[in-house]
């Protein structure tokens, strides 16, 4: 190891790092809320502090809205801020470092330990809270690398850049903005949870909506209504039919998930009355985009599973399909891409094993920095199992060698003067 290395490593400061991330844990940033935005500005400060050259910009939400590639959204928001840091050089950053604030909301409250998931509670090596995963550890850990670069006193040859975005948990307006901005690198590393893994390649997600007509009757005399709930049978049978169809030879990055595109339902609303047969049903899900499939044709595909439902009912009052939130392509890192050995590497160095190579069942930011012409992995503290739920957690085991694995891959990539 050399010696610039070896002072970076020693120059991370391992319980500040806990320390920060049981903080950030403790800021209720859920998307669209005012939390994010003050989670945004903290980190603002914090890498300024660590000698950064910091840009923080209101975002222009309606002109993002009407700009070409809108990746969507799914919550109200009245604001957003970006906050992108540099540090001094000359030319594009070799390397980004990019992490999201936002969380997805708690949940049922009685169903996290002690009721509070933003508690930060620390048993063991393990922080628990939400966030801890998905993912504030990652965002700290990148935080950490640029604090340890500053504190050795070492200049680096070529820029670093760290993104710090908002909004990615309902489509990833925060890097869509971060890249409208102009702000760019050579390459990117998303410190999303990987559980020691490197993943190149995301599925896609697609958010879409399903109304299923009914006709209203009174309860005593149900048999001269249409239950909207009944009618929605056979068009959950068939979007699971055509679930199965299109994870039919997944791509081999995928290994062993039996699953790679899902489609699921996570919300379904239908009537109004307890006595009245329901005339409308209401479905929302997210629909599984296949590697390098257009989104189109996934959404094709998805309205024609719909439409060729065979039922009376349906035939003449067919399902109204729509596409309101989140629009996540598909994305990968470019085949045979040295990002992918250099973080590799520095794993190996780090923790005695070279990481696997996969790919992962959800949208990112990833598709957004790959389509910019930006090469993206992820590599990040946690295991996305834990991610959204009431038992989210991240090992601080895994904080520590993920962060000692990013400052080894800044101080090479970008070399030092």
């Amino acid at each position: 190891m050399h010696d610039v290395e070896a002072r970076v490593l020693d120059a991370i400061d391992e319980a500040e790092t806990v320390s920060l991330l049981a903080e950030t844990v403790r800021v209720p940033s859920v998307t669209g809320t005012d939390a994010e935005s003050e989670l945004q500005h903290r980190f603002a400060r914090l890498l300024d502090e660590a000698g950064m050259d910091v840009d923080v910009w209101k975002l222009d939400l309606p002109g993002l809205t009407a700009r070409p590639g809108f990746p969507g959204t799914e919550a109200p928001r009245s604001e957003g801020y970006g906050v992108a840091a540099v540090t001094p050089g000359e030319g594009p950053p070799a390397l980004a470092l990019q992490g999201h604030v936002d969380v997805v909301p708690t949940g049922d409250l009685a169903k996290w330990a002690g009721s509070d998931p933003f508690s930060a509670r620390i048993e063991g090596d393990v922080l628990y809270g939400r966030g801890a995963c998905d993912m504030k550890a990652g965002l700290v850990a990148n935080l950490a690398v640029a604090r340890a670069v500053r504190r050795a006193g070492v200049r680096l040859a070529r820029p670093l850049a760290v993104h710090c975005v908002i909004s990615e948990e309902d489509g990833g307006l925060g890097a869509f903005a971060t890249l409208a901005r102009g702000h760019t690198a050579e390459a990117a590393v998303i410190t999303e949870p990987t559980s020691g893994a490197v993943i190149t390649a995301n599925a896609g997600a697609l958010t879409f909506r399903l109304e299923i007509a009914g006709r209203a009757a009174h309860g005593a005399t149900r048999y001269e209504g249409v239950n909207a709930v009944e009618a929605f049978w056979p068009v959950f049978e068939a979007i699971r039919r055509l679930e199965a169809e299109r994870n039919r030879d997944a791509h081999e990055l995928f290994g062993g998930n039996p699953m790679p595109y899902p489609i699921e339902i996570g919300v379904v609303r239908a009537g109004d009355w307890a006595s009245t047969v329901p005339d409308l049903l209401v479905a929302e899900g997210r629909l599984g985009v296949r590697l390098d499939e257009d989104p189109a044709a996934a959404r094709a595909a998805f309205e024609e599973a719909v439409a060729e439902v065979a039922h009376p009912w349906l035939r003449d009052n067919p399902p109204a399909v729509t596409w309101p939130g989140g629009q996540f392509a598909s994305g990968r890192l470019p085949a045979g891409h040295e990002l992918l050995g250099q973080v590799a590497g520095a794993v190996a160095d780090v923790t005695g094993a070279r990481p696997a190579e996969s790919a992962a069942p959800y949208g990112s930011d990833l598709r957004l920095y790959a389509a910019g012409g930006i090469p993206t992995l992820h590599y990040g503290p946690g295991d996305v199992r834990y991610a959204h739920a009431p038992r989210e957690q991240v090992d601080l085991g895994e904080l520590r060698a993920v962060t000692r694995a990013l400052a080894l891959l800044v101080v090479r990539r970008c070399g030092a003067l």
